[in-house]
């Protein structure tokens, strides 16, 4: 297949999944450019894709990729020398697993520490007025406060933010960043001794929010030093350092920690999500260690769902 010389990423530098294909794109040595959306780009993305969402990627001949968890598979196969993928069985499975994880569980923390406190919601307002909204013909001030409003109601009001489930939401992210500082302990990467896709599942969310946004980057450093280091790492590797190092064969000790949320939070979640997209519901209740969250349904959670099922079966 022909491939580019250069990808065209068009996306954010304060994104969740932008970050999270930069960082692929960066270790697998793979030229692209940035360009930093504004409104109009955005729509003219989502009018070549037909998907409004960041990042979208200009391939070759007028194609398009899009969506993080399909974007790189495929580009995991077109460059294959330096695979994220493991060959054995369970990990693999393992390492799409903890993808889904990444992307799915730590989206509603990695928003709430962006909009829920004051002085992140002020700064990442500012950025957005100031970035993708600066072909918007408003002062700079409307355009600030439009975007924190329309922020705070998608991505606290309609997605479970209350102010009594404000602790459980908070715990969510310690919780995740207490089980990968005792597997960074233990090893340079979430499987072992070489990067896998498990990585850069967990780094949309620990690098562009929780590393850079001032309220969560300050209990990382504090409370998970050796995630702190983790997501520089990340952005600095070369995975062709890694090449020749073997995927492990097994599953380490050290991550026990994060399979327990796994399977007590993050796949009730999601069967929950699938029930109520079936029951034909808009919105549904779900409980986390005793505090009721009412959460939207959401389609692409099922899919996502019905392919870790999948997965699971051919084992």
């Amino acid at each position: 297949m022909t491939k580019p010389e250069r990808l065209l990423v068009h996306g954010l530098d304060l994104s969740y999944f932008t970050g999270k294909l930069e960082g692929y794109l960066r270790g697998k040595q793979i030229p692209y450019t940035l360009i930093e959306m504004d409104t109009a780009d955005f729509k003219r993305c989502g009018k070549a894709t037909g998907v409004a969402q960041m990042p979208q990627v200009e391939w070759v001949d007028g194609q398009w990729l899009t969506d993080t968890t399909l974007i790189i598979p495929f580009l995991d196969q077109q460059y294959a020398d330096t695979t994220v993928l493991p060959e054995q069985p369970l990990l693999r499975f393992v390492a799409h697993l903890l993808e889904d994880f990444g992307d799915e569980w730590l989206w509603r923390p990695a928003l709430y520490y962006r909009w829920a406190n004051a002085k992140d919601a002020r700064l990442m307002s500012h950025r957005l007025a100031d970035g993708m909204m600066r072909d918007v013909p408003l002062p700079f001030f409307m355009r600030r406060l439009a975007i924190l409003n329309r922020q705070r109601l998608h991505f606290l009001l309609m997605d479970g933010y209350s102010a009594n489930a404000a602790p459980r939401i908070e715990a969510h992210y310690l919780e995740t960043l207490d089980a990968l500082e005792a597997i960074f302990k233990n090893h340079a990467f979430v499987l072992g001794d070489k990067p896998s896709l498990a990585d850069y599942g967990f780094f949309g969310s620990m690098f562009r929010h929780f590393f850079c946004d001032p309220t969560p980057a300050g209990i990382m450093r504090n409370r998970a030093p050796a995630v702190h280091e983790w997501v520089a790492r990340i952005w600095n590797l070369k995975l062709s350092d890694y090449a020749q190092l073997p995927f492990s064969n097994e599953i380490p000790d050290c991550m026990q920690g994060l399979f327990n949320i796994v399977s007590a939070e993050f796949i009730p979640y999601m069967q929950a999500n699938e029930a109520a997209l079936a029951s034909g519901k808009r919105n549904f209740t779900f409980i986390s260690k005793g505090v009721e969250l009412k959460l939207p349904v959401h389609k692409y959670r099922v899919w996502r769902f019905q392919r870790m099922r999948q997965r699971f079966q051919t084992l």
